[in-house]
């Protein structure tokens, strides 16, 4: 199971990844908000051409599926399931807060991201397992945590460390590669802001 496309358009970056054995191919937009629809199939043919890789030829598709921007989400996870089931490959899930903690090494930490109007996603890591599941809270909430904070994100928060994807996700879906399943699925941590203003 080594060749494969990862693709992560869950915040305002757009990261794709195609591997092809020892050629790795990786590619990387800072600020994609509001633009993963129109960017991400031509970042994919780009890197698979980089990889000299086609979609057939891949082991699995791989999304990071959440929690983030809701939109983004849902193109990553619908392009994957596309490449998938054109392919009859297997998918691999992977979410955004395991993808931060990806080989992190203190005792106790918690990963963050920025869910909008000053709230913030969290989930909290510690022996080897989750303290805290996925969580939905204000910066407040998030400081009284008391412990290392991280993510991919520039963040106003104390005791935040900003740590960078693209050394990241590469190793997190290949120690992850078999873990795939036939359907993947978005995290969602909260309502979508439409589904709050339609109560």
């Amino acid at each position: 199971m080594s060749n494969f496309l990862a693709v992560d358009t869950s915040s305002r970056y757009l990261t794709v990844i195609a591997v092809k054995g020892d050629k790795v191919a990786l590619r990387h937009l800072d600020d994609c908000a509001m633009k993963h629809s129109c960017v991400l199939m031509d970042e994919i043919d780009k890197a698979f051409s980089q990889a000299d890789l086609t979609p057939a030829e891949c082991d699995f598709f791989c999304a990071v599926t959440g929690p983030g921007s809701f939109t983004g989400i849902r193109i990553g996870v619908s392009a994957v399931k596309g490449f998938a089931v054109g392919t009859g490959k297997p998918m691999l899930s992977l979410t955004s807060f395991d993808l931060i903690a990806y080989n992190i090494k203190d005792e106790k930490f918690y990963t963050v991201i920025d869910a909008g109007r000053g709230k913030y996603y969290v989930c909290g890591y510690g022996g080897g397992g989750v303290i805290l599941p996925p969580s939905y809270m204000d910066g407040e909430e998030v400081t009284a945590l008391r412990a290392p904070l991280y993510g991919f994100e520039d963040l106003p928060l104390t005791g935040y460390q900003k740590r960078d994807i693209t050394g990241s996700f590469y190793p997190a879906v290949y120690a992850r590669r078999n873990e795939v399943s036939d359907d993947i699925c978005a995290l969602y941590v909260r309502k979508s802001q439409a589904e709050e203003n339609a109560k």
